[in-house]
């Protein structure tokens, strides 16, 4: 089902599957030695592991989805490592709307998709950054902001092939997932133990950030909240879950 592409090397493994997305390249998975612009959700944001830290790499799906079904895929994806990493390091992973996985409260895991749509069919590329080594040199990471946090913090040695070949594995088996977004969305709520989580959300238009209480995830992957005496959505905001 997959085809395993490794470089020592390039600018972003999204950018790299983006541009291949189709029929032809269902499967493929470009795996890279360290990324020198990868980046995060949000606009100038950039995603930063010094060589040999993490497990970088973007899979083009392979098969086709149909478009409304495009949002539930961070989530489902978001499953599938969090299951992959408690298999090979028994770390259970914290569950953070819209796209994290934490450690100790600290980023670990991050995931961004990118998709060609072609009338009634998308093609997806998923693209994942997991902190796997904490780098010996500590300047490595200096400027960072907020620290991240990596496997190796709790669990020791982590074998980044070990990882990917247990990432691959479930996404294959889970495959089926993608044609019922709505119970993909119920079992993320579940394991991120969201109803009633109070979140930090710094929204687009504001300067502040806010605090509310998470209720459920929307038919279009928005953010359901209990803010101010009344529930709103929330399709895209800085979050951070208050434990």
């Amino acid at each position: 089902m997959w085809r395993i592409e490794r470089v020592e090397e390039t600018g972003s493994t999204n950018d790299d599957v983006a541009s291949r997305l189709g029929a032809d390249e269902a499967g493929l998975v470009r795996v890279a030695g360290v990324q020198t612009a990868g980046r995060g959700r949000r606009a100038g944001r950039t995603w930063i592991a010094p060589r040999g830290s993490g497990l970088t790499f973007t899979t083009a799906l392979p098969r086709a989805l149909p478009p409304h079904a495009l949002w539930c895929v961070t989530f489902w994806a978001s499953l599938a490592i969090r299951q992959a990493i408690t298999r090979v390091t028994s770390i259970a992973l914290d569950l953070v709307w819209p796209n994290d996985l934490l450690l100790d409260g600290r980023k670990c895991c991050g995931i961004l998709c990118v998709s060609r749509v072609e009338g009634e069919r998308a093609w997806v590329g998923v693209g994942s950054g997991i902190n796997v080594l904490r780098p010996r040199d500590a300047g490595l990471l200096e400027g960072v902001v907020p620290a991240p946090a990596f496997l190796s913090d709790a669990a020791g040695n982590v074998d980044p092939a070990r990882l990917l070949d247990a990432v691959l594995d479930i996404y294959a088996a889970n495959l089926p997932e993608l044609d019922r977004p709505a119970e993909v969305a119920r079992r993320w709520e579940r394991e991120a133990r969201l109803e009633g989580t109070p979140y930090e959300l710094l929204l687009d238009e504001e300067s502040t950030p806010r605090r509310v209480i998470a209720r459920r995830i929307a038919a279009d992957g928005s953010l359901i909240v209990h803010d101010g005496g009344r529930e709103r959505a929330v399709s895209l905001a800085d979050a951070r879950a208050l434990r």
